[in-house]
């Protein structure tokens, strides 16, 4: 499998209690599928990962296996401890994800060299390719181009969701997949494959088009830059569960240490929506 195209960032839907809602789950995967997902991220940051236990992990990813069928299920398996990513790798692929998606470790900060073992150790426990998530603004590291190179040559890691806003490029040995909704145009420009996206959960077909119509991306992009705005009003899925509450899509609440978008953001996330067009004025 070769990660390419939209693959939405899924959110987690939690009930009123705040457990995972399996059942609003499968009808939201349903509703990705049918607009604009080529793909599914499940239990990656959208979807809330650091407030996940493993066990709720799992019964994701064997939701998701068994909604999606022939598309590409993806798992976020990573963590700054590498026992830890290991682990949940091993466990996604006994579950039959097609791929893995595995963040750079956070706050420990390792060096090169540790960040090379950490790949090279969580790679070996998988037959399944391994995406690379390279994000600065949580992670506090920036992989360089030359590091993304050296650990595309680990054999099964094949793409990179890059998720800087400098320096993104091709990568010799790696597929190139935008880690920010605002960037998915200039990296399908320049050869990526697709996006892991958040803005997909509620306008798909729209940001699908991207690939379908190459000569309008630019006027495409242009038209949603409001909703990529509202959507980086607050730490994700703040601003995308708001949204979603609004178009009538089930998300559920968000889980401490997050909470609700504010009035304010509210205010604005609605207007983004009108703006675009998801959403008629009232």
């Amino acid at each position: 499998m070769t990660p390419r195209g939209i693959l939405t960032a899924m959110v987690t839907p939690f009930d009123a209690e705040g457990r995972v809602d399996e059942a609003a789950g499968a009808r939201l995967m349903g509703h990705l599928l049918e607009n604009g997902s080529d793909g599914l991220v499940v239990a990656g940051t959208t979807g809330e990962s650091p407030t996940l236990s493993d066990d709720e992990k799992c019964a994701l990813w064997e939701l998701a296996v068994a909604e999606c069928g022939d598309v590409p299920v993806i798992a976020g398996t990573g963590s700054n401890d590498t026992a830890h990513s290991i682990e949940l790798t091993a466990r996604a692929t006994e579950i039959g994800v097609d791929a893995v998606l595995v963040v750079c470790p956070y706050y420990n900060k390792p060096p090169p060299a540790g960040l090379k073992a950490h790949y090279e150790a969580v790679a070996a426990a998988t037959d399944r390719p391994v995406i690379l998530y390279n994000i600065p603004g949580r992670s506090v590291i920036d992989m360089p181009n030359a590091l993304l190179a050296e650990l595309a040559e680990i054999p099964n890691v094949s793409a990179v969701k890059q998720a800087r806003t400098e320096d993104v490029g091709p990568i010799e040995g790696l597929d190139l997949l935008a880690g920010n909704d605002d960037s998915l145009a200039d990296v399908l420009d320049m050869g990526g494959t697709g996006g892991i996206t958040v803005a997909s959960n509620i306008a798909g077909p729209r940001m699908h088009a991207m690939i379908d119509e190459p000569e309008r991306r630019q006027e495409i992009h242009a038209e949603l830059e409001p909703l990529f705005g509202a959507m980086s009003l607050a730490a994700s899925p703040i601003p995308l569960k708001a949204a979603m509450a609004m178009l009538g899509l089930d998300s559920g609440r968000l889980r401490l240490p997050l909470v609700e978008a504010s009035e304010e953001q509210r205010g604005e996330i609605r207007s983004a929506l009108e703006t675009t067009g998801l959403l008629s004025p009232v």
